[in-house]
């Protein structure tokens, strides 16, 4: 285990710190079971939205740790060649890279995911390994509530991040509810983290899994006030952001129908449309626009995330009035088409 060192950290727009792995597909369309073949590739919260940042032009940062195997060399040049730094990205000769293994879930099949991530090098992040000049580094620190899930010296180490503490960057916190890695333990726990943060991504379904809420923003809100901005992402109806402070503000915005490729990698990608977005200063519909469009463009590719639409294209249809926006339509080709629709009812 590496000690914390004194490098000096250079000051960027974004810090993601969390786990990522290899991830193993079916080169076609099939199940687990049958397939025999599979397609490499890399997944995890954190790293795909730094990723999604990166190419969107922010500088980002991931910290994180991985094992010192051909699975932790891929993933690592992967990220990199997205134009990510990596450079507080620990290698662990103990522990392996996480694995897992999932099918497309493609136009309505039923989508599988086999996790092998059990004692993973990221799973022994902890205070002691992460610098806290590194981790605040950022304009924005970026955690998800699948870290503090992996093991007790996650969860103290998430505890740490979101404590308190002078020069503290704004925590955005998506609380990322996976039931299978909260088994045996308390859900309660995500939200007493996402209650320290500034900025919080969760889903209305979510809430509910985990916490008992109904599935609605302002119940939502009522058994979360205390961060400053949550968003409250409602699937095919749209996400809603509400503000606390002495001018609170609850602002709707609707998603646009999108011709699905793959369910995965959606939640990512909108809470990166959102950051890019709030980074920029941009006002919260747009935020919420910018988001949905992230989405749309991971929905409609196979992979766990998708490049970033031209910056054009995204601003071009993120400034469309209200009931052209409402009428929107995304094939599956939107985000690489050079002449998307403005809208089509359909």
């Amino acid at each position: 285990m590496r000690a914390v060192t004194s490098r000096s950290p250079y000051p960027v727009d974004l810090v993601c710190l969390g786990e990522s792995m290899v991830a193993l597909r079916p080169d076609r369309p099939t199940s687990l079971a049958g397939a025999e073949l599979f397609a490499r590739g890399v997944g995890g919260a954190e790293s795909n939205v730094a990723c999604a940042l990166a190419a969107a032009g922010h500088t980002v940062r991931w910290i994180s740790r991985l094992g010192a195997d051909g699975f932790g060399d891929h993933l690592l040049a992967t990220v990199a060649a997205a134009g990510v730094d990596t450079t507080w990205v620990d290698r662990d000769p103990d522990r392996p890279t996480g694995v897992y293994f999932r099918t497309d879930g493609e136009r309505g099949a039923t989508l599988e995911v086999a996790y092998y991530r059990a004692g993973s090098a990221a799973s022994a992040l902890c205070p002691a390994n992460v610098d806290p000049a590194a981790a605040d580094s950022g304009r924005v620190l970026h955690l998800t509530g699948i870290t503090p899930a992996l093991s007790d010296g996650c969860l103290d180490l998430v505890r740490e991040l979101t404590a308190p503490r002078p020069a503290r960057p704004l925590v955005s916190f998506d609380v990322n509810y996976r039931a299978d890695l909260w088994r045996g333990r308390d859900p309660a726990l995500l939200r007493d983290l996402a209650a320290r943060a500034d900025l919080v991504f969760v889903g209305a379904d979510e809430a509910a899994h985990a916490w008992g809420t109904r599935a609605c923003p302002h119940a939502v809100r009522r058994a979360l006030p205390e961060p400053a901005t949550l968003v409250v992402k409602e699937g095919g109806r749209g996400a809603t952001v509400l503000t606390a402070g002495t001018r609170p503000e609850v602002v709707h915005v609707p998603a646009p129908r999108v011709d699905v490729v793959a369910p995965v990698g959606a939640g990512d990608a909108f809470a990166a449309g959102y950051l890019s977005a709030t980074l920029r200063g941009l006002p919260l519909p747009l935020r919420l626009r910018h988001g949905h469009l992230a989405a749309a463009a991971a929905l409609t590719v196979p992979g766990d995330h998708a490049g970033p639409p031209p910056r054009a294209l995204v601003e071009r249809l993120a400034a469309l009035d209200d009931p052209t926006w409402a009428t929107l339509r995304l094939a599956r080709d939107w985000a690489t088409a050079e002449n998307t629709p403005e809208g089509s009812p359909s």
